[in-house]
């Protein structure tokens, strides 16, 4: 073996070894910034918080005062049983009945910052039997929305 001839080798991998790593490079370069540019980066961060709330329905004999039929008028008792503390302002509790839900009771965003956090607790009327309870939350940045939970009333 010719140790000198091997010492004197101009030939190398290092330029096919370079040009691959830039081709690697750009295609990175060019995905990161199409994804900015299409809006996808955005969509990202938009992802609905995790939290778990937990439906008490409770019977108030059937009525709505006077006025309203039997099996209207019962309550349900949304509670935040764990997950992430959500701001009042971004969430809303409707039903899908033909009245809406009416405010009751509850200490939902009451600890001063406005937020809900574990064992707060709501409380609403005028639940239809059959109806399902929806727990829905708006970003504050862009409007879409997302049920986070929702529960059906039982039929009596």
């Amino acid at each position: 073996m010719q140790l000198k001839q091997l010492l004197t080798e101009d030939r190398a991998v290092s330029p096919v070894i370079g040009v691959i790593l830039m081709v690697a490079i750009t295609v990175i370069l060019a995905a990161v910034i199409g994804t900015f540019v299409l809006g996808l980066g955005d969509q990202v961060s938009e992802s609905a918080p995790q939290a778990s709330f937990s439906f008490e329905f409770s019977s108030t004999g059937g009525f709505d005062g006077d006025t309203g039929p039997p099996g209207t008028g019962d309550i349900v008792n949304l509670t935040h049983e764990g997950g992430e503390t959500i701001d009042n302002s971004t969430l809303t509790v409707e039903g899908d009945g033909t009245k809406t839900l009416e405010y009751e009771s509850g200490n939902w965003g009451s600890s001063g910052d406005g937020a809900v956090s574990a064992g707060d607790r709501i409380t609403f009327s005028g639940v239809n039997s059959g109806e399902t309870i929806r727990v829905t939350w708006t970003n504050p940045d862009g409007g879409s929305t997302n049920t986070i939970a929702r529960s059906t009333a039982p039929q009596t």
